[in-house]
């Protein structure tokens, strides 16, 4: 055996580092293909979410209407309640209106839900036969007051008849349910469709008679504004208009300038409603919808404090709109909420049967019995217990 090979036996046996003489070939390491290969200590950051990536996630688009009306005003406080930073962000969008809200709805890029009226899905039906399934509602939210308002000259509906009549511009609810009322009552006008601000100085001229309004009462126009005396609001039957509308008042409460606390002036309304697209489940379209319904829903008694839109205390979740199917996901939060309150309802028991109980448990045990019933009485006021229905 030669030097070199016992040098480099003796190494391997005892554990030396190897060296090799002067003049030998080094050899090349070997690879031990049994050790597992290193493993870095720390894990590498996720790649972050781009910017434009990150705000359209969950962003809702809403239709709302124009500024001088109530649907606008709905979509601000719906989107001020709703918002949950990065999770949810309601955009409103300034609109021609409520009918128009339809059109955007089916058609426009980035509008998810809209504020529309109950009769403006007439329209679309020879133009969109399924439009019943293309369109579902989250929420009934309020009625829409029909205003018809009149100079000194008019004193009925019967003194309206070929004369000037202004609807608001194309687009807007008095354009689209203002004719489609007066036609209903056999008005015949010549109906104009300009801004209400230049048709009101017209209507201080006598060219134009009357102005129509088709929003939620009550309106900044008339409960702020200063009038000469003879200006009013003209009743409008309910007969004629029950198919698409709600009988409604216009009071002294709403108008206290315009209207005799013991005269309220009789008029119709046209329900609105927050609608959806039916979007396909679960498109991410759909994930945002239903991230809103669940937003405004949870906290509904928040849009129902001093501050906002005084029609939001009427706002009852369980309404349905006739003819048009709940949002899937608005269906889902009430039959929940229905099922908790059975739930606690069925929980629910008078202190007297609560003292039988606890006799029950300690016949023999005076201060046992009081304790067990304040502890019982003390659980059933427990939210979390009649959130979740158990006694745990």
């Amino acid at each position: 055996m030669t030097t070199l090979v016992r040098a480099l036996l003796g190494a391997m046996i005892i554990g030396l580092p190897l060296s090799v003489p002067a003049g030998a070939q080094p050899q090349p390491a070997r690879l031990n293909i049994n050790r597992a290969p290193a493993v870095p200590r720390t894990t590498p950051k996720p790649a972050a979410v781009p910017v434009k990536d990150k705000l359209n996630a969950w962003t809702v688009g809403l239709a709302g209407g124009l500024l001088e009306g109530a649907p606008i005003r709905f979509a601000t406080e719906i989107a001020r309640v709703a918002d949950d930073g990065d999770n949810l962000h309601v955009l409103p969008i300034v609109t021609r209106g409520p009918s128009e809200n339809v059109e955007a709805l089916l058609y426009l890029k980035g509008v998810d839900v809209a504020i529309i009226n109950a009769d403006a899905l007439e329209q679309f039906k020879s133009l969109v036969p399924d439009i019943e399934q293309r369109v579902t509602y989250i929420l009934n939210l309020f009625p829409s007051e029909l205003h018809i308002f009149a100079g000194p000259d008019i004193n009925s509906l019967g003194d309206l008849k070929g004369k000037k009549v202004n609807f608001n511009t194309p687009g807007t609810a008095a354009a689209y349910s203002g004719p489609l009322m007066f036609d209903r009552l056999k008005l015949d006008v010549e109906k104009t469709f300009i801004p209400h601000q230049v048709a009101a100085e017209k209507m201080k001229t006598g060219e134009i008679a009357a102005l129509v309004f088709v929003t939620s009462k009550p309106v900044d126009l008339f409960a702020r504004g200063k009038f000469d005396a003879g200006y009013k609001f003209l009743p409008v039957p309910f007969e004629g208009l029950e198919e698409f509308y709600l009988p409604s008042t216009l009071s002294s409460a709403d108008y206290p300038q315009l209207v005799a606390p013991d005269k309220p002036i009789d008029t119709v309304a046209v329900p609105t409603m927050l609608a959806a697209f039916n979007w396909p489940r679960p498109s991410d379209r759909y994930k945002r919808v239903e991230r809103l319904t669940q937003h405004l829903f949870d906290r509904i008694d928040q849009l129902k404090q001093p501050g906002f839109h005084p029609k939001w205390k009427e706002v009852n979740l369980s309404a349905s709109v006739p003819g048009l199917k709940r949002f899937p996901a608005a269906q889902e939060w009430l039959d929940g909420a229905n099922r908790t309150a059975t739930v606690n309802a069925e929980r629910t028991i008078n202190p007297g049967t609560a003292r039988e109980l606890v006799r029950a448990a300690a016949p023999n045990d005076r201060a046992e019995q009081e304790r067990l019933f304040r502890a019982f009485m003390e659980w059933q006021r427990r939210p979390e217990a009649r959130r979740s229905g158990s006694g745990q």
